[in-house]
């Protein structure tokens, strides 16, 4: 079990669970404003649930030993 995959599984959660549950100080952090001033407020949260379930599922894959990572 490779703890970086790890580390990228619960990043890739709390990038979901950010966006899917529309958490205030995620959502209003000064880099997530400057994707809500490109694609609007629910395009953001759309676009970090997605980009969350890419990082769980590439840490998943590493945790698996599918990918190995740079180390």
């Amino acid at each position: 079990m490779n703890p970086a995959g790890l580390v990228l599984v619960a990043a890739g959660l709390f990038s979901i669970l950010g966006g899917a549950l529309d958490w205030g100080f995620f959502m209003n952090s000064r880099k997530a404003q400057g994707m809500v001033r490109m694609i609007g407020h629910n395009g953001a949260r759309g676009f970090y649930v997605v980009l969350g379930l890419v990082i769980a599922v590439l840490g998943g894959l590493i945790t698996a030993g599918l990918i190995q990572d740079s180390n």
